[in-house]
């Protein structure tokens, strides 16, 4: 029996994010939900879970249907408690008692390790958290579970749990996923839905083979755009020769017949539908220049939890220009700490085991953004920062997908796409030599994250002036970009 079925659901803020969308979704089906930033993913499944409601269209619910939803952040009032006990809260409370078992079946099924389980959210990793949230949505059985970026922050033991989990151990609920990470849908979904401002398609196949789908469904569809547009220019054409023949003949038969193949190419034009793209914003890099072959020397660095507990060592390591090195390993195993160091130390600071060359121009971004100043505005910041009149930073705002009236927004009211928008373009617009970046495609559409990808390499390439040290759990990123993958395992930092 079909969980929830939508007809012409419409969200317009004002301008639409979708429009007419219909789906049903089925028991068993896992649904990835691929949009551009902004365009709605987050929005639909907040009407979904019935938090947010549509400019128009409806939904119906099976009776008596359960709904378990992640959002993207932790609400502020769990942070403060205990990572069990959070759990424990989502079952009703008449049931808590009785079921509170079920708590730690959740935990050990998700490989928690016992010592997280009295943690506060708030002392947690952003990996933990998200598994937090997903066992919250999922204790209490929902028959369909909405997940807004699940992937994100995870590290690739986690990535794989939680797909395992989602592939086998889900029973029959359906599943809306919404995710801009690629091997991750192409591992757990079953279906594709890719939500649009007009015509949202939805195929039964997971993304990468959906996309190839939807690429040769668009290919067709400005096909027949073309030819109907050219069948309409060839009536108006022969429209206006019987005119003047008419006219000059005062055959009122020609005259007639102009009128009706106008109106023939009206209709036409009028039921024609050009495909719309979304316009991706503007994620280019640019590169100041060096001639030192290493940029970085480290010299067996201890890095440490900011109380001081010891993490691992990094052993004798140069980073050389042109080298992109990811940085991958367990949630908690240091990558960002280490690139906190780094940071400090290309910014100037004296840190021992830590040798910067001078020539360095460093360019960083954090997963949570927190370089951008949460109370400014877009235009404020960009224009202050890089010293750029008005007009200037408006134009480079608008080209990194910022319309005028989020140009004016507090950046934190910015959805977190948004901002990391503004991150790289304020990254870009630095123009380093030396890019530090940890997680940078969170929360970044495919597109985006394709465009990526390609201004690294293409940067790169230019001169291998571009040298790149990221944190990243992100497959398909990584696979594309990196030249050396450094492994936190054991308290050692491992070069393969």
């Amino acid at each position: 029996m079909t969980l929830l079925t939508l007809r012409a659901l419409t969200v317009a803020t004002p301008r639409p994010l979708f429009a007419g969308l219909d789906l049903a979704i089925q028991p068993g089906q896992r649904i990835g939900l691929v949009a551009a930033n902004g365009a709605g993913k987050s929005t639909l499944l907040r009407i979904l879970a019935g938090t947010h409601e549509a400019t128009s269209g409806e939904f119906t619910r099976r009776r008596g249907l359960k709904t378990g939803y992640v959002e993207q952040d932790v609400p502020e009032t769990l942070l403060p408690l205990p990572m069990h006990e959070a759990i424990r809260r989502a079952l009703p409370a008449a049931d808590r008692a009785a079921n509170e078992w079920r708590v730690d079946v959740l935990l050990q099924t998700f490989e928690t390790p016992e010592d997280l389980y009295e943690k506060p959210l708030a002392n947690l990793s952003g990996g933990w958290q998200r598994m937090a949230l997903i066992a919250r949505a999922w204790i209490a059985e929902p028959d369909l579970l909405l997940l807004d970026e699940p992937s994100n922050h995870l590290d690739l033991a986690r990535l794989d749990r939680l797909e395992s989990w989602l592939q086998h151990e889900t029973g029959g609920a359906g599943i809306l996923v919404a995710s801009h990470d690629r091997a991750f849908l192409d591992a757990c979904t079953t279906h594709t839905l890719f939500l649009r401002p007009e015509r949202s398609a939805l195929y039964a196949h997971p993304f990468s083979a959906a996309r190839e789908l939807l690429e040769a469904d668009d290919a067709r569809q400005e096909k027949v755009f073309a030819r109907e547009m050219k069948e309409a220019d060839r009536l108006r054409a022969n429209a206006g020769r019987l005119k003047n023949v008419g006219i000059n003949s005062g055959s009122d038969l020609l005259l007639k017949k102009s009128k009706q193949l106008n109106a023939r190419a009206e209709a036409i034009e009028q039921s024609a539908r050009p495909l719309t793209k979304t316009r991706q914003a503007d994620l280019r890099l640019a590169s100041s220049t060096t001639h030192a072959k290493v940029l970085l020397t480290l010299d067996d660095l201890q890095v440490s939890t900011p109380d001081g507990r010891a993490l691992f060592r990094t052993g004798k390591l140069r980073i050389h220009q042109g080298e992109r090195i990811v940085l991958t390993g367990p949630n908690g195993a240091g990558k960002s700490r280490l690139v906190h160091l780094l940071r400090r130390a290309v910014e100037g600071e004296e840190i021992p085991g830590l040798t910067v060359a001078p020539s360095v121009v460093p360019g960083y971004i954090d997963q949570q953004m927190s370089q951008l100043p949460a109370a400014e505005t877009p235009l404020g910041f960009i224009t202050a920062r890089f010293r750029l009149g008005d007009q200037r930073s408006t134009s480079l705002l608008a080209g990194a997908g910022f319309d005028v009236p989020s140009q004016a927004r507090p950046i934190a009211r910015l959805s977190p796409g948004q901002k990391a928008r503004l991150g790289l373009l304020a990254l870009r617009l630095a123009e380093p030599n030396f890019y530090l970046m940890d997680e940078p495609t969170n929360h970044v559409d495919i597109a985006g994250q394709e465009r990526l990808e390609e201004e690294i390499l293409a940067t790169s390439a230019k001169g291998g002036a571009a040298t790149c040290v990221l944190v990243s759990h992100d497959r398909a990123f990584t696979a594309a970009i990196a030249t050396r993958i450094l492994r936190i395992e054991k308290n050692r930092l491992i070069d393969p």
